[in-house]
Parts: structure tokens; C-alpha cells; sequence
């Protein structure tokens, strides 16, 4: 028997949002429940009086340079409304970065002691008055504090950064939505000094906030910083390549045809001795061409940004995070877009994957969050390879298996607990429930998607112990 729950969907969004962000009665914003801190387990993110956090970002990289404050209020509004709870921007991109008001990231060079002027809206007011309205939102701002060429290329040395980083901690400390980003699409093994002196000059002032690196594309900060002292959690970017698109890439670090098996750096990451929460920060971007560098080349959809986000999360990421090509760079009139944008970004806000990453934080929320851990034993018989391939999570009595195919598969219900499970299927694209019914929770048992086999036709099978009814629970807060 299969039967539509729309409207119980509607309640379960609206209360797992609440959830996610309001375990203790009365909070306004995330932190009212106290600082981010990694669970016990070493692989999530929690709040300090145990309310479980789900990273859903956005990249809003150039909003410190390209956008004016009527529009980074209303840009925060948007992602606030559509369920993201971290912006991850480049606080400088250039040495020194100019925003929109004309203003200058650093007028001194790497001396800040004077860097708040009289009379001045300047740079740093404008990045405060940035945080201030993510705030007011309940968004994280995930600072990347410098971009990563240009310490590569020596525009800060190890003594600079540790005035910047001095300068940013004491500024920033007392903010109650900051995420520190070291790093910013560049291996860890390059100029590997000056980020550790950024890193821990931060640390040194501000002991409020978690931190991480986000390095090169098709790489993790696992390889190089997993048992720093300085990094709470690891960040990898699956990159923007699709299968087989090497481009000649002398440096590559993966075998070839895994380019987008994003799933594969959280297991690397998680069988590593010392177990930190893990998270995809940059997949391939909606509307972006593929390999980025053609402009002929076909482009990343919604199906594609879905898949990555499933996929990571599914496989262990405590989180996900999504991104657009003309948001990210807040591509508009009179200011030059990089990697062909096809329209400005304020139009891409209605676009489907933009809007579709709100389910997945929903349906995360809606289950034990702390307990879950990926278990590829609950697909029995064959597992399919590439877009076939299904990716399974459970707790101690709800699994979750996603598959982006549709295909036929085999799943094992013995695998959590309970004589009998409740199942559903639930749409990524827009959150609806299908109730395929009560079955026998002691075998493996065959499910097949009543929609066509194509790349797209994603479904996720949840299956939960008949005595444990989430939905029910959710509907009661």
C-alpha cells in the first residue's frame, strides 16, 4: 500500500527546523544553546547543552567585496529562508581586497592597530555589519580568512599572518556565528608555515570557535592536518571534475574515474586513527560547466548538487555544503564574472538545487542525530558502481539508504531493530513522503522505486522500527 503524506511533510520540516536549532526551550538563535563543539564520538558537531547541529551552507564567497548592505542583508534573509545555517565567504581575497564601498581590507598593509578610522565606513565595519545581520539570522559565518594563491604566491609571510590572525581573533572573538577557515582552495603542503602561524595566532586569542582548512579541489585537510592541535574538524572539496576529466592535472591525487565519488574522502577520513567530523565544502556548483574551464561544456544541475550532497552525508559528513556558480561570486551588472555565469545571482535564487537542500537537513534532524554511522552491510547482494551506486546510514533503529538511480536493491531490515519497520520512500526534490508500508524487519527484502531507472529519479528508502515512530514525534512538537 503507497500512500502521499504532503501535508505531514510540511509539519515535518517546520518542526525539525525548530528542533535543530531550539532544543532548549527558548533559544532564539543556534548558539543560545551554547558554543559548537565535536561530539564524543569524534564525528559530528553538537552544542554545548547537547543540541545537535546540521551544517547546511552555502558558499557566498565574494560577498565581503561584491555586495553593499541592502543586498548582503537580503541574500542572508534568502539563505536564512531556505534553511542554510552557515555562509562560507573569502574575508579577503586580494592583498589588499576592496568592497563595494571603495574601501580597503588593509590601508596599513598587515598593521591593523589603526585599521578602525573616524568618520570612515570602512572594510572591517562593513565585514562586522556582514556577521552582525547573519546573526540576526541564526547563519555561521564560516570566515576563509585569505585565499589561498595569494599566500601561495608569497603575499603573506609567517610573521604577517600572525598579525592578521592576532587581528582577526581579537575582533571577531566575542561574535557568536564565527567558523574559522584556514586555507582556501590550496594544498596543505604549501607554504604549510605561514598557514600554521595563522592558525595558531587565531587560536591563541579566540578559544570560542571551532576551526578547519579548506584546501585544493580533489583533495582533504586530512592529508596533511588531521592531528593538529589547532583543527577541530576536516573539510575536503570533492572538486568540480565529472568522471574521466582529468585535464591533465599534474599533481592529481586521486585514481582516475573517481572524480566524482565525493563519498570516498569521508570513509579515507574516517578510517584514519584520530576520528574528526568530516565535510564535503565545496562540490561541484549548480549551473557551473564541468571541469570549470569551458564554457561549452555541459553544466552541473540540481540532480548533480542532490547526488553530491546524499552521497557525502550519507557516507559520515556531518553536514554539506552547497554552492552555486553566479552566487558564490555574486555575479551582476557591471562586475566580471569568472567560469562563464549564465545570469546574475540575485536570479539564481529560484533556482531547483538551491532550494532542494533544505530536505536533507530536515530529514537528518528528523532521526537520532549523535548515534548515526554509515553501514554499506545494509545494501544486500550487488551494490550498483558510479550513479548505481546506493549509500546507507542507520542508527540503532531507522536506516536510510539513498539511491540517485532509482534502481532495484536489496536492503537488509535485520540491520537495526525491531520485529517489524515502517517504510517509507522520500523525494529529495521536494520532500514528499510515499508510505510503502509495514514489513517484515527480520530479512532482506527488495525495493523498487516506482519512477523510471535514469540519473535523477533519486529516492531515499527510510526504515524505521514499528515501535519508534519519529514522524509522530515530530508532528507532537
Amino acid at each position: 500500500m503507497k500512500k502521499n503524506f504532503i501535508a505531514l511533510l510540511v509539519l515535518l520540516f517546520a518542526t525539525t527546523t525548530i528542533y535543530a536549532q531550539t532544543k532548549k526551550e527558548g533559544a532564539k538563535h543556534p548558539w543560545d544553546n551554547g558554543k559548537l563543539k565535536v561530539t564524543e564520538n569524534g564525528r559530528y558537531l553538537q552544542h554545548e547543552n547537547g543540541a545537535p547541529f546540521f551544517w547546511l551552507g552555502d558558499t557566498g564567497w565574494l560577498l565581503p567585496e561584491r555586495l553593499n548592505r541592502d543586498e548582503a542583508d537580503f541574500y542572508l534573509s534568502e539563505c536564512s529562508k531556505r534553511g542554510f545555517n552557515v555562509v562560507q565567504i573569502q574575508t579577503i581575497d586580494k592583498v589588499p581586497s576592496i568592497n563595494a564601498y571603495g574601501q580597503s581590507s588593509m590601508p596599513d598593509g598587515f598593521n591593523f592597530k589603526d585599521i578602525n578610522k573616524k568618520g570612515v565606513y570602512g572594510y572591517w565595519d562593513h565585514m562586522d555589519f556582514i556577521i552582525k545581520s547573519a546573526e540576526k539570522r541564526g547563519i555561521y559565518i564560516g570566515m576563509d580568512c585569505i585565499w589561498g594563491g595569494l599566500v601561495g604566491s608569497g603575499q603573506m609571510s609567517v610573521k604577517e599572518a600572525q598579525a592578521y590572525g592576532k587581528f582577526l581573533g581579537e575582533r571577531y572573538k566575542n561574535s557568536p556565528n564565527i567558523i574559522w577557515f584556514i586555507g582556501g582552495d590550496i594544498r596543505g603542503d604549501v607554504k604549510t608555515d605561514v598557514w600554521e602561524a595563522l592558525a595558531t595566532s587565531i587560536k591563541a586569542v579566540d578559544k570560542n570557535h571551532l576551526m578547519t582548512y579548506h584546501p585544493r579541489g580533489r583533495t582533504s585537510s586530512a592529508t596533511w592536518f588531521n592531528d593538529a592541535q589547532w583543527l577541530d574538524f576536516n573539510m575536503f572539496q570533492s572538486g568540480h571534475r565529472r568522471y574521466g576529466q582529468r585535464k591533465g592535472d599534474g599533481d592529481y591525487t586521486i585514481a582516475e574515474n573517481t572524480e566524482e565519488d565525493n563519498w570516498m574522502y569521508v570513509e579515507k577520513s574516517q578510517s584514519l586513527k584520530t576520528l574528526k567530523p568530516v565535510i564535503d565544502g565545496e562540490p561541484s556548483y549548480e549551473d557551473i560547466p564541468q571541469g570549470l574551464h569551458e564554457e561549452n561544456e555541459a553544466r552541473w544541475n540540481a540532480n548533480d548538487v542532490r547526488r553530491y550532497a546524499y552521497w557525502s552525508v550519507f557516507a559520515g559528513s556531518f553536514g554539506h555544503t552547497y554552492g552555486h556558480n553566479s552566487i558564490m561570486q555574486f555575479y551582476k551588472p557591471g562586475v566580471s564574472g569568472s567560469f562563464f555565469p549564465s545570469r546574475y545571482w540575485y536570479d539564481c535564487l529560484k533556482d531547483p538545487g538551491y532550494n532542494q537542500m533544505k530536505y536533507l537537513k530536515a530529514l537528518m534532524l528528523a532521526v537520532p542525530f549523535v548515534e548515526r554511522v554509515p553501514d554499506q552491510s545494509v545494501i544486500a547482494g550487488q551494490n550498483g558502481e558510479r550513479y548505481d551506486r546506493a549509500i546507507a546510514t542507520r542508527g540503532n533503529d531507522y536506516l536510510l539508504v539513498y539511491n540517485y538511480t532509482a534502481r532495484p536493491m536489496q536492503i537488509d531490515l535485520s540491520k537495526i531493530s525491531g520485529a517489524k519497520k515502517n517504510c517509507w520512500w522520500f523525494n529529495p526534490r521536494n520532500g514528499e513522503l510515499q508510505f510503502i508500508g509495514e514489513l517484515d524487519g527480520s530479512k532482506v527484502t527488495n525495493f523498487a522505486i516506482d519512477v523510471a531507472y535514469n540519473a535523477g529519479n533519486d529516492r531515499v528508502l527510510i526504515a524505521v522500527d514499528s515501535a519508534k515512530d519519529y514522524v509522530k514525534n515530530l508532528q507532537a512538537k
